[in-house]
């Protein structure tokens, strides 16, 4: 993954996704391809540690910019079909958010179907932590479906 294509998917999510530029999202180079990233100063509730509503977009958007990178180029609508996220800690001071990559036969199935039937769904896990401590843990189930194109007549 390289520097533009991090840039890429950060100016993406902030045309497409508004609420990602109000929150501060960064899509940021991480140990393990990228994370992304948003400040608890514009993500705070009442005790100003991190909102939950915010963790869990910053996790969405993990597992989402993740199909979102794979399918580049790809003509597919990614949504997320149902979610679950379980919170360990409070956050501090940066919501950071980092997709687990799934195996290699779960990409290769969803590639697959994505390739005879034009649609796909995958569990994606992502990993929400404040300074290498776990801070939630999300999991989600997201659908890739091919964008319909008009045929010239």
């Amino acid at each position: 993954m390289t520097p533009d294509d991090l840039r890429r998917a950060e100016e993406f999510l902030h045309d497409k996704i508004p609420l990602t530029r109000a929150m501060g999202v960064r899509v940021v180079p991480a140990p393990i391809a990228f994370a992304i990233e948003a400040p608890v100063t514009s993500n705070s509730n009442h005790l100003q540690t991190a909102f939950g509503g915010s963790i869990n977009a910053v996790a969405t958007l993990a597992a989402y910019t993740f199909l979102w990178l794979r399918l580049r180029g790809s003509d597919f609508h990614v949504v997320v079909r149902e979610s679950t996220i379980r919170f360990v800690r409070p956050i501090c001071r940066m919501i950071s958010a980092r997709c687990e990559a799934p195996s290699d036969a779960e990409l290769n199935a969803f590639t697959a179907a994505l390739q005879s039937k034009a649609k796909a769904r995958i569990t994606l896990r992502v990993v929400v932590e404040e300074n290498g401590s776990v801070a939630a843990e999300f999991s989600g189930e997201f659908v890739a479906t091919r964008i319909a194109r008009l045929r010239p007549q």
